[in-house]
């Protein structure tokens, strides 16, 4: 039996690919165009979880003095020789990643920012018996590798030193690596030292890459674009490669080729459509790519179990916040648009590419708004399908993971809410508890008024029943005392929920069913004769319940209809409540 390779899982060194046998994805092309059609300074903007940290720690491999040219034996960019024996192994590189620069208040940031740039300065100690370096420069050197910056301009010159004296030794230009430029700006914003965060970053860019004679050219990754004059000032031949942009759009994130090689070579091709669904939909330029993260991880899951279910790897990696932030402030005019979006349907907005993050402190709730819209397509919440004839671009939700973020804080917002209302809440809960559906239903229907809904457009109808059952389910968990179980195992098959109440010997067997075109009736009815005919109150009999309700509940938009059956004593219940 052949061994597989191993799925690269978090792994962020180009060389562990070769050296342990990892999987890899084949993205070496992006070193030769981005050569080909570089600026002096290059930003890529892509969402979390793209491969921006592992394609700049293969640029480091590949031009980096001394590299083992054998770890891209094999690979496209091997393919072009003339090119590798011009640039492979050729230049003095210096690359770090911010992406761990932060801290509770700003000296904590600052000086874990210097400690990165004192550990990348000891890769380079050897500068130290140099004899092209005069003693003054090895002493500044050496107060780098010390970490010395108790003085603020030690450490705002640190990367512009570091490429004079690479230069002046190898007597070559360098290279710059900055991996997640903006990763301490946004915890800096969330700490409340963004003003000096963003004067330290705007000074350390500023000497590093402006008029650097020692600097062949620079990468920076980030999530966002930061406005110009907010870091970026004066920099020349300054060039954005963000995820509009058709340029190197296939070397981040997964194309379908890509995704397909990929599962059949672990014996998984069955379970692509799958895969495209849940982790498909982003268009990057004129390329349509997946989450990496979401993909790997899938199909390791795969891998060990054939027919795994899909889960969410990407939504796993980030509190998601923003979303919430879109949703608590929304106006009514921004909740129409949120349900469409939910819905499968797209919205019009003007993107800003340029922010900072005070943008977003604005008191002024529509003003908010017009930028979060923004930040949510940057950071691969949204996904742009089209520009209209006007230069506003259509959006819509990229895939069935991140329609389910929107929905958790749908929920979750939701939950809140209602239960706040502490009079309206417990009628519910007693209601459902003494098998009340008239109750039930105007309760629940009072509760949609104030929600998000979904509309009847061209998502499938389990999936709106899905975004029903789970506001639901959300409503019933937050009772505390009693047991609720999402699609319980009972009888032939799965009910959507159950819920037994210990302090009355109670349990409730509940089937959500979306009432395509307002059809409540049969949809009720359908839920109602799917309990009964799939025997979904088996396992509330077998632990000895004494009463069990039987709720049929149908949605549409922000309305319900609830039909009601006591297993106990047989009576039905089918009437309507207005």
């Amino acid at each position: 039996m052949v061994t597989k390779k191993k799925l690269p899982i978090g792994i962020e060194f180009f060389q562990d690919f070769k050296t342990e046998n990892y999987y890899y994805v084949d993205k070496t092309g992006l070193i030769r165009d981005l050569i080909n059609t570089r600026g002096s300074v290059n930003l890529f903007t892509r969402p979390r979880r793209f491969g921006k940290t592992l394609n700049m720690d293969m640029l480091k491999t590949f031009f980096e003095i001394d590299t083992d040219p054998s770890l891209f034996d094999g690979l496209e960019i091997s393919k072009d020789t003339a090119f590798c024996k011009q640039h492979l192994g050729k230049y003095p590189v210096i690359s770090i990643s911010l992406k761990d620069v932060e801290g509770d208040d700003f000296q904590t940031a600052y000086d874990t920012l210097g400690i990165l740039v004192s550990e990348e300065a000891g890769r380079f100690s050897f500068l130290l018996e140099s004899d092209k370096l005069i003693p003054a420069e090895k002493k500044k050197l050496n107060r780098l590798i010390e970490g010395d910056f108790e003085k603020a301009a030690y450490l705002h010159n640190s990367l512009r030193l570091l490429t004079q004296l690479l230069c002046k030794h190898y007597e070559t230009p360098v290279i710059a690596l900055i991996d997640e430029y903006d990763v301490p700006l946004d915890k800096a914003h969330q700490n409340g030292y963004y003003p000096k965060m963003t004067a330290l970053i705007r000074s350390l860019f500023s000497q590093a890459l402006k008029t650097n004679k020692s600097l062949y050219f620079a990468v920076i990754t980030g999530c966002l674009r930061i406005a110009r004059e907010s870091i970026f000032t004066g920099l020349n031949h300054f060039k954005v490669l963000s995820v509009s942009d058709p340029e190197c759009a296939e070397y981040f994130g997964f194309t379908d080729d890509e995704v397909r090689k990929m599962l059949e070579y672990y014996g998984v091709e069955k379970s692509f459509a799958n895969i495209k669904e849940w982790y498909n939909g982003y268009h990057f330029g004129h390329t349509d790519v997946y989450c990496p993260w979401d993909v790997i991880n899938q199909c390791d899951k795969l891998r060990i179990k054939s027919g795994a279910k899909m889960e969410p790897h990407w939504e796993n990696s980030s509190s998601n916040a923003i979303i919430q932030d879109l949703i608590e402030n929304a106006t009514e005019a921004t909740k129409a648009e949120i349900e469409a979006l939910i819905s499968g349907e797209s919205v019009e907005k003007l993107l800003i590419p340029e922010l900072t993050y005070t943008d977003l402190d604005s008191q002024d709730t529509e003003i908010r708004q017009s930028y979060l819209w923004s930040v949510l397509f940057a950071a691969g919440y949204l996904t742009d399908i089209g520009e209209t004839s006007t230069g506003l671009h259509r959006l819509v939700i990229p895939n069935k993971e991140v329609l389910g973020i929107y929905e958790k804080k749908i929920n979750s917002w939701f939950k809140v809410k209602v239960t706040n209302n502490t009079e309206t809440w417990q009628k519910f809960c007693t209601a459902v508890e003494t098998g009340d559906a008239g109750i039930v239903e105007s309760v629940f229907n009072e509760f949609l008024a104030e929600s998000l809904s979904i509309r009847d457009t061209f998502v499938r109808k389990d999936m709106k029943e899905n975004y029903y059952h789970g506001i639901l389910l959300g409503l019933l968990k937050a009772e505390g005392k009693w047991i609720v179980k999402s699609n319980a195992e009972s009888g032939n098959g799965y009910t959507d929920i159950m819920l037994t109440i210990p302090a009355e010997n109670a349990g409730c067997v509940i089937e959500m069913k979306y009432a395509e075109n307002g059809a409540f009736d049969s949809a009720c009815k359908e839920a109602m004769r799917q309990i009964e005919d799939l025997g979904y109150t088996a396992a509330l009999k077998q632990e000895g319940i004494g009463t069990i309700h039987k709720y049929g509940i149908a949605c549409y938009k922000k309305r319900c209809r609830v039909m009601y059956e006591n297993e106990s004593c047989g009576i039905t219940i089918c009437k309507e409540y207005v």
